[in-house]
């Protein structure tokens, strides 16, 4: 109990009237959606099991296991609005092009199957909590109402819970215990709701610390072979650019030094190689300059909203900027932003010629960028992309991006990346 105390603390704080009522709406609603889930949930694993050695089976189970993560969102969306318990959502699974790979991801999905046993476990819970707080509920009514009913009974017992007074200020004794009764129920209630939000946080929550490990292992990898990419591209630029330029530079000042040097010397010659050579240094500070500026824009010294002005200035496309930073974040964060915006911004140029919206603000430790168009829409995160690209190198620095794309648009595109605190 001590390592937990804020939930020691609120299971035994008073439980506000708007609380109690907010409790018995999740017991009410969510018994009846927990029920038709499970049901479904495990007819759809049997079958999928059932039919695993045939073809048909994997697919099945894969649908059922996807359907099961999208209740156990429901759940948690639903436990948000009336428990108030605020879970974050689990990181979505990150397909592979291929038959069998999707089969395998989906199948071998974590947060699937835990969705399954939380409605397993939800259930039973679900049907204990509704009799519990029902039977109350019910001897409450029957000893409060015995007031009035045992009139009309001519003091026989009642039919429920055996209630029986021979004379009427009798029933002022069972009245009070169903008062006291209904000054409990919030607690009991309260309580079994208590263990709801303990199934939801620990069962549709953040993924346990190996899937955090196998997260960060991910990122990691990423981070390296992006790295390395980065690293062979700076290489090859160099290589086919600038050192051309400055091989080119060299044969044409070693030319022009072989004509000063010779007994007639051909003015024009000389010229026209010194002419050449000036012009090879000047594209080659040029390409090492484009080079600099695609390691590290030279803007961002200058601090993150002038390098997204600059950036919006050469891009060509009408964009409307807003900043809303009220402190600078780190090097490493502004440089990632700076590059999503880069090929966000690229992206919308690419489908849509309306203007373009990219706001870029700081909500409770998170740094959001958000670049929506009016274009055709049907954007999506597709492995192999240029958007699956972007949210990869997001995840590096623990970052998530989520794509809104209808048919038809507008579509809103948001990287978070938190900020270190």
């Amino acid at each position: 109990m001590t390592r937990n105390p804020s939930a020691l603390r609120r299971l035994l704080r008073p439980v506000p009237p708007r609380d109690t009522a907010r409790e018995t709406a999740w017991l009410v609603l969510a018994g009846p959606f927990s029920l038709v889930a499970w049901f479904a949930v495990l007819a759809g694993v049997v079958v999928g099991v059932a039919l695993f050695p045939l073809i048909v089976g994997p697919a099945v189970l894969a649908a059922v296991l996807d359907g099961a993560r999208a209740l156990g969102a429901g759940h948690r969306r639903l436990a948000g609005a009336l428990l108030g318990e605020r879970v974050p959502a689990p990181r979505p699974v990150v397909l592979k092009p291929g038959l069998w790979r999707w089969l395998k991801l989906r199948i071998g999905d974590p947060v699937a199957w835990r969705a399954v046993a939380y409605l397993l476990v939800r259930l039973p819970w679900t049907l204990i909590s509704l009799f519990l707080a029902g039977l109350l509920v019910l001897y409450a009514g029957a000893s409060i109402s015995y007031l009035v009913l045992w009139f009309p009974l001519h003091g026989a017992t009642m039919p429920v819970f055996g209630i029986h007074s021979g004379a009427w200020a009798g029933t002022l004794l069972w009245a009070a215990s169903g008062i006291a009764v209904l000054a409990v129920l919030p607690r009991l209630i309260h309580a079994l709701t208590t263990v709801d939000r303990g199934f939801v946080a620990g069962l549709l929550g953040q993924p346990v610390l190996s899937e955090r490990v196998r997260d960060l292992e991910e990122s990691r990898a990423t981070a390296v072979e992006d790295a390395a990419l980065r690293l062979r591209r700076i290489e090859r630029d160099l290589h086919d650019g600038a050192q051309a330029q400055l091989v080119a530079l060299a044969m044409r000042l070693g030319l022009a030094k072989e004509e000063l040097g010779a007994e007639t010397v051909d003015l024009g010659q000389v010229r026209d190689l010194v002419t050449t050579a000036h012009a090879n240094a000047k594209q080659a500070l040029t390409e090492l300059r484009d080079l600099a500026r695609g390691i590290h824009p030279a803007a961002l010294d200058a601090g993150l909203d002038v390098a997204l002005s600059t950036l919006v200035a050469r891009s060509g496309v009408d964009v409307r900027v807003e900043v809303d930073l009220p402190r600078r974040p780190p090097p490493s964060v502004e440089t990632i932003v700076y590059f999503s915006a880069a090929e966000l911004l690229t992206n919308a140029a690419k489908h849509t010629s309306s203007p373009v919206r990219l706001a870029l603000s700081e909500d409770g430790g998170v740094l959001r960028l958000v670049v929506a168009d009016t274009g055709a829409g049907g954007a999506a995160v597709v492995p192999g992309g240029g958007l699956a690209g972007l949210a990869d190198r997001l995840r590096t620095v623990d970052g998530e991006l989520s794509v809104t794309s209808p048919p038809g648009g507008p579509t809103t595109v948001t990287a978070a990346v938190p900020l270190p605190r």
